[in-house]
């Protein structure tokens, strides 16, 4: 019988927490796993217990045997294709990923269409952008009756501790230039241009946030069927934000590129602490609703952005190992999760079962607004 959680990149930034949420709620069967072994062991050994260690390198070649008992694979850590979470679905072990990578998608999105037997669930997008944004943006889906335009705006702490991989990826893409949706077609944009104003509520105010390549810009169109979607970042910096800006503008951020300049960027970010650990993240829908124009806002703040991913990624983990695969597939959190939403808290849930499974993330600053 399959019972177990193999959690890789367990014993890092955010696998950690997300073995301690899920080992609360299925004791006994969480494992953080990883190339190291002793990093493993380390780890499990300061949770008393409640996690166990186990050597695992997603590179190498699959392990049937090791894999005997695993039910769900959550994936911490970035691939570099497809063909790990390939042998897991196939294999009928569900399969969670909380990477933004928009290649690594386009490649499970084949995997999907290729006809292959999938036997299992996995879940993309799952943590704070993508993974609430794309909660945030289903749910003004479904108040309007059709939305023309979505607006999404994410703002980080730069005091936050943030994983090696979210460092460099955030690094990488200050200079890059990527596509959106708009109108329905495709547009070439670069990063830390098209500033938007953004009302982010109480503490916050007006900050301007600016483009960024996030993932949920292409997924969005395909899941919900909008015709555009744009995405910005801030930081809760404003100086450290219109300084990024105003190097883009001179024209001097594609020297990031560069190797030594690069790293020298990276170690800054991640010594960085002259704001604060609070996150917030705003999605804006204009469209329709009975025949009239609507707007739909959405907001939630909080504090330590990798907790929420986790908390997310915990949640999204539980609903589909109690809940069975349902219909075996590849799915974004927007099409398995529901959010509701409060003023201090949000509750996640499986649409139709609010009754058996609903979960919640406290602690937060939320509001909502539909104006028609």
């Amino acid at each position: 019988m399959r019972t177990d959680i193999v959690v890789i990149g367990g014993y890092g930034h955010v696998g950690a927490q997300i073995c301690l949420l899920l080992s609360d709620r299925f004791p006994g069967v969480v494992y953080a796993a990883g190339r190291s072994l002793d990093r493993a062991e380390q780890f499990c050994k300061s949770t008393g217990g409640r996690v166990s260690p186990l050597q695992m390198d997603a590179a190498e070649a699959f392990s049937a045997e090791k894999m005997r008992g695993v039910k769900m694979v959550i994936m911490c850590l970035d691939q570099q294709d497809s063909s790990f979470a390939e042998t897991c679905l196939t294999g009928g072990i569900h399969y969670i990923d909380i990477t933004a990578n928009l290649a690594f998608f386009g490649q499970m999105a084949r995997l999907n269409q290729s006809g292959n037997k999938v036997g299992a669930t996995a879940v993309l997008s799952v943590g704070l952008a993508p993974g609430l944004t794309n909660l945030l943006a289903g749910e003004a889906r479904l108040m309007m009756d059709e939305v023309q335009q979505l607006d999404i705006a994410i703002m980080l702490g730069l005091g936050d501790s943030h994983g090696q991989a979210a460092i460099e990826w955030t690094v990488d893409n200050l200079s890059a230039r990527f596509e959106i949706l708009q109108d329905g077609k495709m547009a070439n944009v670069d990063s830390f241009t098209g500033a938007k104003r953004t009302d982010w509520g109480a503490g916050l105010g007006i900050r301007r946030a600016y483009r960024f390549p996030f993932s949920d810009q292409l997924i969005l169109p395909q899941t919900l069927g909008i015709p555009s979607v744009s995405t910005r970042l801030c930081f809760d910096s404003r100086a450290a934000t219109g300084g990024i800006a105003l190097l883009q503008k001179l024209g001097l951020l594609r020297w990031l590129r560069r190797g030594r300049l690069r790293a020298a960027a990276v170690r800054s970010f991640g010594k960085i602490r002259c704001g604060t650990e609070r996150y917030a993240i705003k999605v804006e829908a204009t469209g329709l609703k009975n025949g009239a124009k609507a707007t739909a806002e959405y907001v939630i703040q909080g504090f330590r952005e990798s907790a929420v991913t986790a908390q997310v990624a915990a949640i999204a983990a539980g609903a589909v190992y109690s809940n069975g695969s349902g219909t075996p597939g590849i799915y974004h959190l927007e099409q398995l999760l529901r959010v509701r939403m409060g003023e201090d808290r949000i509750s996640l849930y499986l649409p139709g079962k609010e009754s058996e499974g609903v979960e919640e993330i406290t602690g937060l600053y939320c509001w909502s607004r539909v104006s028609v």
